[in-house]
């Protein structure tokens, strides 16, 4: 790991901020096309009868 000096503490929470952002945003959107994959099959079921 690179000498950061004084502002190790900074760019490493940074980098964490990141990180969980990331995360965020990709749970979040794998949780919407699960909903959305839903609502469509429930969509065409009703339209085939």
């Amino acid at each position: 790991m690179p000498d950061l000096g004084k502002y190790a503490g900074d760019v490493l929470m940074a980098y964490g901020a990141t990180f969980v952002l990331l995360a965020a945003l990709i749970w979040r959107s794998l949780a919407r096309s699960t909903k959305i994959k839903r609502q469509l099959k429930e969509a065409e079921a009703r339209r085939n009868g």
